[in-house]
C-alpha cells in the first residue's frame, strides 16, 4: 500500500480518512477515543470533521465532534501526526449558512477554539452559498492560507460550474483556489459527482474526498431484506432510502466481487472508490475498533479492471 501525498503538505495520507460525523452522536466519548486511538495505530492521517457535527441530534447545538477530537488529540500528544480537516457555511445548530469573509474568519476562529489547535490541514467551504459573491469567498480562504492558521482550502457539495467559477475568481484574485473537493459518492448515489464534475477535478488538479461512501452503512452489507433491522439511529433512514431494485442489484454484485477478492462487501465498496484516479481518500466512519479495522483493509484490497467495470455498471438510484 502506497500513501498518497495531498499536495505540498508534509503528510501522506491514508487511502482511508476517518469521518468524525459520529462522534459524540452514535459514539460516546470513550467510543471515539478508542475509534481514533486505533486509527492512528493502523497508519491513519487523515480526520474529518465539520462545526455542525452533530447539530442534527435534538438539543444538540453543533461542535461536539470538533471537541471531542481536540480533547483526544490534546490527551495523546497526537497533533503533529493527523491531517485534521473541518469545515464552515452550513447551516445546524449554533452555526449559520454561509461564506461571506466574516462568517469563514468566524468559523475558523470557533473550529480552532473547540479542536484545541492553532492551524487546520484542510478547511473546506461546507456548501455553496450563492449569496456571497465567490471573490469574497475565495479571498478569505486565501487570507487564511496566507497567515499559516489553514494549510489548503477545499469545498464541499458545489457543481461543476461553481466549482469551475471559484477555482477561476482564486486565479484572477492571485490566491491559492480550492485544492480538495468533498462530494457525496458511493457505488449506488453518483450524483454528487458527476462526470462534469470529475472532468474538473482532473483537469483543474483538485483530489476529492467523499463522503457517505457506504451509503450510510448499506454497502456494509447489514442492511438486507429479511434480516433484522440493525440497531441505531440510521437504520430506519437507510432502509427507507436503499430500498428497490437497482441498491440490492448494487449489493449483489458488491457481494460477488467480495467472495472473488475475500474481501468484504465494505471493503470493496470502498476500494472501488480508491481505484478512482481523482480520489485520494474516500471518508468512511465507524463506532468500533473492529469497524475501523475492517474498513481500514479496504486499502490492501486491488480490484481489476473487470470487477471495476462490473461495479460501474450496477450503481445509480
Amino acid at each position: 500500500m502506497t500513501l498518497p501525498r495531498l499536495g505540498d503538505h508534509p503528510l501522506r495520507i491514508h487511502p482511508l480518512v476517518l469521518g468524525g460525523n459520529v462522534f459524540g452522536w452514535s459514539a460516546d466519548r470513550d467510543a471515539s477515543f478508542a475509534v481514533l486511538d486505533a486509527f492512528l495505530e493502523a497508519g491513519g492521517t487523515a480526520i474529518d470533521t465539520a462545526n455542525v457535527y452533530s447539530a442534527w441530534v435534538p438539543g444538540n447545538p453543533g461542535g461536539t465532534s470538533e471537541t471531542l477530537i481536540g480533547e483526544w488529540m490534546r490527551d495523546r500528544g497526537v497533533r503533529d501526526r493527523v491531517f485534521l480537516a473541518t469545515k464552515v457555511g452550513m447551516a445546524g445548530g449554533d452555526f449559520p449558512k454561509g461564506l461571506t469573509r466574516d462568517q469563514v474568519r468566524a468559523g475558523l476562529e470557533g473550529s480552532l477554539a473547540r479542536l484545541g489547535t492553532d492551524r487546520v490541514d484542510l478547511f473546506y467551504a461546507h456548501e455553496d452559498d450563492a449569496g456571497t459573491p465567490l471573490a469574497e469567498t475565495v479571498a478569505a480562504f486565501g487570507e487564511l492560507v496566507a497567515d499559516g492558521s489553514v494549510a489548503m482550502a477545499g469545498a464541499s457539495n458545489y457543481s461543476a460550474a461553481r466549482l469551475a467559477a471559484a477555482l477561476d475568481a482564486a486565479d484572477e484574485a492571485g490566491v491559492p483556489g480550492f485544492r480538495v473537493l468533498q462530494p457525496e459518492f458511493n457505488l449506488i448515489d453518483r450524483g454528487g459527482f458527476p462526470s462534469e464534475l470529475e472532468d474538473v477535478c482532473r483537469d483543474r488538479g483538485v483530489a476529492v474526498m467523499p463522503y457517505f461512501t457506504l451509503a450510510r452503512g448499506f454497502l456494509t452489507g447489514k442492511y438486507r431484506a429479511g434480516a433484522p433491522t440493525p440497531a441505531g439511529p440510521r437504520a430506519a433512514g437507510v432502509l427507507r432510502d436503499y430500498s428497490g431494485p437497482r441498491p440490492a442489484a448494487a449489493l449483489a454484485e458488491v457481494d460477488a466481487v467480495a467472495a472473488e477478492t475475500q474481501a468484504t462487501p465494505a471493503q470493496v465498496a470502498l476500494a472501488w472508490l480508491m481505484a478512482r484516479p481523482t480520489i485520494v481518500g474516500p471518508i468512511a466512519s465507524a463506532t468500533t475498533p473492529s469497524q475501523l479495522a475492517e474498513l481500514m483493509g479496504a486499502a490492501d484490497v486491488t480490484l481489476s479492471a473487470e470487477q471495476v467495470a462490473r461495479l460501474d455498471a450496477v450503481g445509480g438510484r
